[in-house]
């Protein structure tokens, strides 16, 4: 069985997006630097997972929805122990959670940051 290890995706400043993750889900900072076509990047996760956070010379936003671009980035999902514990925690950061739910197996919210991505959160039980 294959695992997920990492995904990339572009963002405004990855060092403060990497900063409310620190802060949101207690990950880390594995590596940062310079990376392709003049750009910035930051890897935030585990010792095995993560999120490559990239930044290029000059982000455009487009303003479109991601769910209407085939291709587009939908959501990141995110498993947690304690929903309650997270939730505070993301409003602390800011964001707002939004779309609660509980479904089988467990307990969801959704909250978008500061580039318009949405995060899903999820409890099994």
């Amino acid at each position: 069985m294959a695992t997920l290890e990492h995904t990339n995706f572009t963002v405004r400043d990855p060092q403060a997006t990497a900063a409310w993750m620190k802060d949101v889900f207690d990950w880390k900072v594995r590596w940062e630097g310079p990376a392709i076509a003049g750009g910035y990047t930051v890897h935030v996760g585990s010792q095995h997972t993560y999120l490559a956070l990239y930044a290029p010379n000059n982000p455009k936003i487009t303003g479109e929805s991601s769910y209407d671009i085939v291709g587009g980035l939908n959501h990141v999902g995110v498993l947690v122990e304690d929903i309650d514990a997270m939730e505070a925690k993301v409003r602390k950061a800011g964001f707002e959670p939004h779309n609660h739910a509980d479904y089988e197996p467990g307990k969801r919210f959704y909250f978008d940051d500061d580039d318009g991505i949405e995060f899903e959160v999820i409890q099994y039980d």
